[in-house]
């Protein structure tokens, strides 16, 4: 069994910053990928950001330039720094690690960008 777990969200103003943090905890020999997804309300729920286990990443367009995703694989953590913070960036964001065993979700964590 795998424990994942979010924290950082909350409500930021448009063009603001914020970092979500992952850490994944449990019976975990070794992650392979790590990461972030989001569902906006009305919508399925898409990658955001990924990062394999040698660091190569890849994002959906709509927050390239603006987010970068980065891990610790000494911590078994994920990060997501996210610039430039867009309304239509509200939703919430879900962390997922892959390991040999499967593939682990954390509960999700809420961010709202608004004024």
């Amino acid at each position: 069994q795998v424990q994942v777990v979010e924290s950082g969200g909350g409500l930021v103003q448009p063009g603001g910053s914020q970092r979500l943090s992952c850490a994944a905890s449990g019976r975990i020999f070794r992650i392979n990928d790590m990461g972030w997804y989001r569902t906006a309300p009305g919508k399925q729920r898409e990658l955001v950001a990924v990062i394999t286990r040698t660091g190569n990443t890849n994002y959906v367009d709509s927050v390239r330039g603006r987010f970068t995703i980065s891990r610790d694989n000494a911590k078994n953590t994920v990060y997501l720094q996210m610039n430039s913070l867009k309304p239509e960036d509200t939703a919430i964001y879900y962390c997922n690690v892959k390991t040999l065993s499967g593939s682990w979700w954390g509960q999700g964590t809420q961010v709202t960008v608004s004024s």
